[in-house]
């Protein structure tokens, strides 16, 4: 099963997460199958590939509930 969730980058304390579409088995910084998005919490920006996540969400994969909120807040889901 696939799922589209969060993978931590940047350095301490000024972390930085990437959407990644990722095996449910994989752990957090685990090889991903694409990345399709980027989310930066200290200056509140969203960059999302949409035609991407609408394929991987065709597809069956779910997001988890933080990247869902995300996807809500940019309009994914219409």
């Amino acid at each position: 099963m696939v799922k589209l969730r969060l993978k931590r980058c940047g350095r301490k304390q000024r972390a930085v997460y990437r959407i990644v579409a990722i095996d449910v088995r994989s752990r957090r910084e685990g090889k991903d199958l694409r990345k399709v998005g980027l989310y930066d919490p200290m200056k509140n920006q969203t960059y999302l590939n949409v035609p991407v996540i609408l394929y991987f969400l065709e597809k069956g994969a779910q997001p988890t509930g933080t990247v869902q909120n995300l996807l809500k807040k940019a309009g994914v889901f219409k």
